[in-house]
């Protein structure tokens, strides 16, 4: 039988379980339940409370409809009822005062419309075993997270990663975890996250380090690109873009008015925007300028993030070149990179260009433009490559998390992934988080030599392995 164990915190007591050498203590709440007038508001502190409080079971997520589990990549992520959706977990192998230990803060993807901490993908187990705190949040997402709303603050789901991270600053020392030691990481909207926490000064000093795993972040993100998502929904629904007038709809309603504004081609329209106050300028801006966090950055990719799997449908019926320039062209690519970029890969499989064009423009592109950034200014950045496998988007979790035995990770893997790959993927980010290096067999990303690691059966690193790719979503000259 689980053995209980009690940690106090700000607002009382909490009653977690020991479970393989791991204290889980879940659904901690950082927040009240973002109902009624607080559906749209910035997080409120909870109440405190005496007795302690059941901390043994995952609490309700933001998530009511989960993305269609069809693909081989998908994470198992449970949809939990209740309001109170502004909850965290955590995961410690020391829940004592003064322990010291180094603190990693995981907030989960999802495109910024789904995803829960509850995934099974998520157990810090391994990370405990390693002598790391492990915290994973919840945020409301979509429409109630990220619309921008005349009578509410805008970013609303950054406001929650902030109080869920001031939250871990107040309170992780009673669970063993060092305030001062805390590094913000997640994969896709989560990566996306802790790029856009890096860029919005309010969040600054609340972490020491980031880890960017398949960064998406929002693109354009001016204000206005927000205000013109606002306007859509009017047009479209003829509902008001107002708190007051979305407050009392059903969670069923909402995301009705979510799919509304959703369109192939509007990417990540419900996502963190450059709001001039709280996320003063768009993120590359931010990294480009100078004002983003200087803090150590480890960030990169999977090789075929978006590629849809060999022998679907979507797979055998090939992309003309137009559909390839389309995406590139909505992505901000200029026309001469354009060009370049279809003649780099004039010789794929054409039944995959066009998913490869959607994972270089939204997650390889941006992110070699990122690390070459803050090569220029001069920032530990360390960069890699997922190419084991599929190598399609969140296949690298499991190995990240050391955790290949959790449920449908070999859907995602093929049978038999490499624990040898796991245990060097893991120590890696283990050591970033303990260290604030990843160790000496990864060398920083410089604009000298832009080592990469590259993770596969057997990791390695190479001096710019993606040189060409580099060039056109810099905007560098495509020849050397």
């Amino acid at each position: 039988m689980p053995q209980s164990v009690i940690a106090a915190t700000s607002q009382g007591p909490v009653l977690g379980t020991w479970r393989h050498a791991t204290a889980r203590f879940l659904g901690i709440p950082y927040a009240k339940p973002p109902v009624g007038d607080l559906r749209f508001a910035a997080p409120v502190p909870p109440e405190p409370w005496t007795e302690p409080l059941d901390a043994t079971r995952y609490g309700p997520t933001a998530q009511r409809r989960p993305f269609i589990l069809d693909g081989p990549t998908t994470i198992p992520e449970p949809s939990i009822p209740g309001d109170g959706v502004l909850n965290l977990n955590v995961f410690t192998p020391d829940p004592q005062p003064g322990a010291g230990l180094p603190v990693l803060v995981w907030i989960h993807g999802g495109g910024y419309v789904a995803g829960s901490a509850a995934s099974p993908w998520y157990d810090g187990s391994a990370f405990t075993r390693d002598g790391v705190v492990l915290v994973s949040i919840g945020y409301r997402l979509g429409i109630e997270g990220f619309l921008h709303l005349d009578d509410a603050p805008d970013n609303r789901g950054v406001l929650d990663w902030i109080a869920a991270l001031t939250w871990v600053r107040d309170n992780i020392d009673a669970f063993g975890g060092d305030p001062a030691k805390v590094t913000v990481a997640g994969q896709s909207a989560g990566g996306g996250a802790a790029q856009t926490l890096m860029a919005t000064p309010a969040a600054h000093g609340l972490f020491r380090a980031a880890i960017s795993q398949s960064g998406a972040v929002r693109s354009p993100q001016r204000r206005r690109d927000a205000l013109a998502d606002s306007a859509r929904l009017t047009e479209r629904t003829g509902v008001p873009a107002l708190a007051s007038a979305l407050r009392d709809l059903a969670v069923e309603e909402l995301l009705a008015l979510q799919d509304a504004l959703a369109t192939p081609e509007a990417g990540l329209t419900l996502a963190p925007f450059a709001d001039g106050e709280l996320i003063p300028v768009p993120v590359p801006e931010a990294f480009a300028d100078g004002s983003a966090a200087p803090v150590p950055l480890l960030l990169g990719f999977t090789r075929r993030e978006f590629n849809p799997p060999v022998g679907t449908g979507a797979a055998e019926a090939p992309a003309p070149i137009e559909a390839v320039q389309a995406v590139l062209a909505a992505n901000g690519l200029a026309p001469e990179s354009v060009t370049a970029y279809v003649t780099l890969h004039s010789d794929d499989d054409p039944a995959q260009r066009v998913g490869q064009a959607l994972t270089d423009a939204i997650f390889r592109g941006p992110s070699l433009a990122l690390a070459e950034t803050r090569a220029h200014h001069e920032l530990p950045t360390w960069l890699y490559h997922f190419t084991y496998g599929s190598a399609a988007h969140c296949v690298e979790i499991p190995f990240a998390f050391d955790l290949l035995d959790a449920e449908r990770v070999t859907a995602a893997t093929g049978p038999h992934p490499p624990q040898s790959l796991a245990d060097a993927m893991h120590g890696a980010w283990v050591a970033f988080v303990r260290d604030l290096d990843p160790g000496p067999e990864w060398p920083r990303y410089t604009d000298k030599r832009r080592t990469t690691m590259t993770w596969d059966t057997t990791p390695h690193t190479l001096d710019d392995p993606l040189s060409a790719e580099r060039r056109i979503w810099t905007g560098a000259p495509t020849t050397p």
